[in-house]
């Protein structure tokens, strides 16, 4: 059986749904089910058991015989949470635990790694062990996954199989209960039938002009694309970016939902909010050529593309995938 944990999120689910579309189902997910936005991200789902994330621990160890392949993708993902506490319990007391335990039980293991440990670049996005230790997040969020990533490469004793992915701005379908923390095409879309226009951050740095902020979007039927092929890979173990190589402004993804909802462009600029002003990543681009060299070869979602396709065909008729 494969382990998804983060089920009912919205990379987690839409894994399932590409391993079930390859005639996996036999899925343990992993997660709290106490969401009922969140759950209509199972509904269709083929699985064979569902488990409560703070049961999940000891039923691996009571079970792990019958395990092949975990994903754990299940965090907490808000970047704008001042609880250390929590994100040190959850992102990476947590992950710890299971990795433990893939070592032990000799199970292959993904996971969910976060760009949000780049900081401001200071020391590029080359996905370079040797850098990691000297990282800066801008939030407590990046602190706790570069906290693990910097755990998991001091470890003597590993997984025989282990992948840590950092994922840059991921956006698609099954994110609708993501509120704040949705993707711009989902603020934007959402915006537009509300009012007719959308609001974008203004620039508070003298090197970037209002809307031309980077960052490197990527569409999650890629990053599920990612997953599959490492599920099947098993060797060269090591943590990898996950983005698509190419930075793109928040302009021009705006502008690829109006274009995808056939609208005329209207478009202002505010002020980023003070919570947040302090840690915003103004510009991230994934060097991917780690990955490149392992052996995958798919390309990735040009940003129009992926765009229309998730407005179209998702978000128009509240589509899960």
């Amino acid at each position: 059986m494969i382990i998804v944990t983060g089920a009912v999120g919205f990379i987690g689910s839409c894994l399932i749904s590409k391993l079930n579309q390859e005639n996996f189902n036999a899925i343990v997910a992993v997660d709290r089910f106490d969401n009922p936005t969140k759950n209509k991200n199972l509904v269709g789902k083929r699985l064979w058991k569902q488990i409560e994330r703070d049961e999940f621990i000891v039923w691996l160890d009571q079970h792990y015989e019958e395990v092949e392949f975990i994903f754990h993708l299940g965090a907490r993902t808000d970047t704008t949470t001042s609880d250390k506490a929590l994100l040190q319990k959850l992102n990476t007391n947590y992950t710890k635990a299971l990795w433990q335990r893939c070592e032990k039980y000799q199970i292959p293991l993904v996971y969910a790694s976060s760009a949000a440990t780049y900081g401001q670049g200071e020391y590029g996005y080359e996905d370079d062990e040797a850098i990691i230790p000297q990282l800066k997040p801008l939030n407590l969020y990046g602190v706790s996954k570069n906290e693990f990533d910097k755990w998991a490469l001091q470890q003597k004793e590993k997984p025989f199989f282990w992948v840590g992915l950092k994922f840059f701005n991921v956006y698609g379908p099954n994110e609708y209960h993501k509120g704040r923390m949705a993707s711009v095409i989902w603020h934007t879309f959402n915006q537009l039938k509300a009012t007719g226009k959308m609001k974008l951050f203004r620039s508070h740095h003298p090197n970037f002009e209002d809307g031309k902020q980077k960052r490197d979007f990527i569409y999650v039927k890629d990053v599920v694309e990612v997953c599959y092929f490492l599920m099947h890979h098993r060797k060269n173990s090591g943590i990898y970016n996950l983005g698509t190589g190419q930075a793109r402004t928040f302009l021009a993804l705006t502008r690829a939902v109006f274009k995808a909802l056939e609208k005329e462009e209207h478009i202002e600029f505010i002020d980023i909010p003070e919570d947040i002003r302090g840690k915003y990543q103004y510009f991230t681009e994934a060097k991917m050529g780690k990955l490149r060299s392992i052996g995958y070869e798919k390309p990735f979602t040009a940003l129009e593309e992926g765009v229309r396709e998730y407005v179209k065909d998702y978000l128009l008729a509240h589509q899960y995938m």
